[in-house]
């Protein structure tokens, strides 16, 4: 690797606070930082000096929560976002259909609240605009869809609980479907997706992506891709999340070693999502006041987890959005903590995923066993406030307080930030801007913090403390972003409606990873 000067740019580090240049060495790692006097007297020794035109320098972003392959399956599908009838998302997936003669079709990212009908398409929909073909549409918080009648017949899913009649789907006949469907991929296929994803992330300044796979997500080779493609030096690195439940230390080691996982969890489901009445409420849905959601596991499935990751050294975790599921999950870690004893289950930094109904007890409880909260602040703009999603489906007084991350970082539960692509796009500084901009003013980050939850807390989720600063002697690990309006400290003001940064370059242990046009 050639070493390189960086130079007149403003480079944000701990130990420099007015550095504006510094030196990456041939083995990836930052070799000085100074200004530009300095930089001066470096430009001789280095094989490249690189202007960095004032571009903003930061460490770059770590991505806590993603479906790598998935997220590049929908570049190529039929993104629904923003459609705002039935009919405009049919005559979308019939031209897919048309264009693509006849093949499946996958859609994502339909919300029937956006929808002048208030509700989903139909099996019945689908046949027509596909004239019989095979389609799945998924709903965009990805625990319902809705797919044509050939492949609820060809998947099995029109046997199976979950199937509705009218083609939409959720818990056992979706996760037929998706299984399905996505089987239809060749392996090719599948890794340009997987390849198209990362190579996305990295135009976005994210250096490294948290993939939850599993069995009833994707498949072991779909993960494996995954993991092998964040091998490359010239993608993100991509850390892996095997959502599959054991009972014992030895079946916890067997299974890390064999998918090179780093833990076991990410999408392992206590419950669904608010979206699709599957998240497990204590009271029913306002919407639906006889359904309280949908539950996967007891407390003493969970017990039985943690305790046997623990006593392995390996990192648990679930999926959690309600606050019954969340009752459900702390009792099944405070049990375990009893067997086992609490420093073995902090030791290996559990985490929750997305964590959206934490009340204050639930928040406490979190932080003495020091939980990692692996959230996602897009969901509260997509959905939060008096008049959205979660209003509809939970009634405006449940809402205040969801996706409470400014009382889980007061009360010292690590935060990690991330995007569940496909559910919310790769888009970092949206996200930090949704975390600033909180619907609810009680749970708002400040800047700094919700930057240090997408980088350095993005590594901590991993247990590879360390990661998300720039020294010297550390990865050069970063972005280089054009900003416009800038804060008092140095970071892009983002609580206004003004342009966001643009990436102009990402690098990832001193290898470019991606150089804007």
């Amino acid at each position: 690797m050639a070493s390189s000067l960086y130079r007149r740019g403003r480079v944000v580090t701990p130990e420099r606070p007015n550095a504006t240049a510094f030196v990456v060495g041939s083995d990836g790692r930052i070799a000085w930082v100074g200004d530009e006097a300095g930089a001066d007297l470096h430009a001789e020794g280095v094989d490249a000096v690189v202007d960095l035109e004032d571009g903003l320098v930061l460490p770059a972003f770590v991505d806590a929560h993603v479906h790598v392959s998935h997220t590049g399956l929908g570049l190529r599908g039929v993104d629904l976002t923003g459609t705002t009838s039935v009919a405009e998302a049919l005559r979308s997936i019939g031209e897919a259909v048309r264009r693509r003669g006849g093949r499946p079709v996958f859609a994502l990212n339909w919300q029937e609240q956006h929808w002048v009908e208030h509700r989903a398409m139909t099996a019945t929909e689908l046949d027509r605009v596909s004239f019989g073909g095979v389609v799945y549409a998924a709903r965009i918080d990805g625990h319902s869809a809705v797919v044509s009648s050939a492949l609820g017949r060809a998947s099995g899913a029109d046997r199976l609980e979950g199937w509705r009649g009218d083609g939409f789907v959720t818990r056992d006949a979706k996760n037929a479907a998706r299984a399905a469907y996505d089987a239809a991929r060749t392996p090719d296929q599948r890794r340009g997706d997987v390849e198209a994803a990362l190579a996305l992330a990295a135009s976005r300044g994210i250096a490294a992506v948290h993939e939850c796979g599993g069995p009833l997500l994707t498949s072991s080779d779909d993960f494996a891709d995954v993991l092998e493609a964040g091998r490359r030096p010239d993608l993100p690195r991509t850390i892996g999340y095997w959502a599959e439940a054991v009972t014992e230390p030895e079946q916890a080691a067997a299974l890390v070693a064999l998918h090179g996982a780093a833990g076991l969890g990410g999408d392992l489901n206590i419950d669904g999502s608010i979206g699709s009445h599957t998240a497990h409420l204590r009271d029913g849905y306002a919407d639906d006041p006889g359904c309280r959601g949908t539950v996967y596991r007891s407390a003493s499935d969970v017990r039985d987890h943690v305790a046997a990751c623990a006593v392995a050294g390996v990192q648990s975790g679930f999926h959690v959005i309600g606050d019954a599921g969340m009752d459900i999950v702390l009792e099944g870690y405070e049990a375990a903590a009893r067997l086992v004893g609490d420093d073995l289950v902090r030791a290996t930094r559990p985490r929750l995923e997305h964590a959206e109904m934490a009340d204050a007890d639930a928040v406490r409880r979190m932080a003495r066993l020091g939980m990692v909260a692996s959230v996602q602040p897009r969901f509260d703009e997509f959905w939060g406030g008096p008049d959205g999603m979660y209003a509809e489906r939970l009634g405006p007084a449940r809402v205040p307080g969801t996706n409470p991350w400014g009382a889980m970082l007061r009360g010292g539960v690590r935060l990690a930030l991330g995007s569940d692509s496909p559910v919310t796009p790769f888009d970092p500084w949206a996200t930090v801007r949704a975390a600033v901009r909180h619907h609810d003013p009680e749970q708002r980050l400040d800047a700094a913090a919700a930057v240090a939850a997408h980088t350095v807390g993005g590594w901590a989720a991993a247990r590879a403390d360390g990661g998300g600063v720039l020294g010297v002697g550390r990865p050069a690990t970063l972005a280089v972003w054009t900003t416009t309006d800038t804060a008092p400290d140095g970071l892009p003001d983002v609580t206004g409606d003004g342009p966001l940064p643009t990436c102009r370059l990402t690098i990832r242990d001193g290898v470019v990873i991606h150089r804007a046009p």
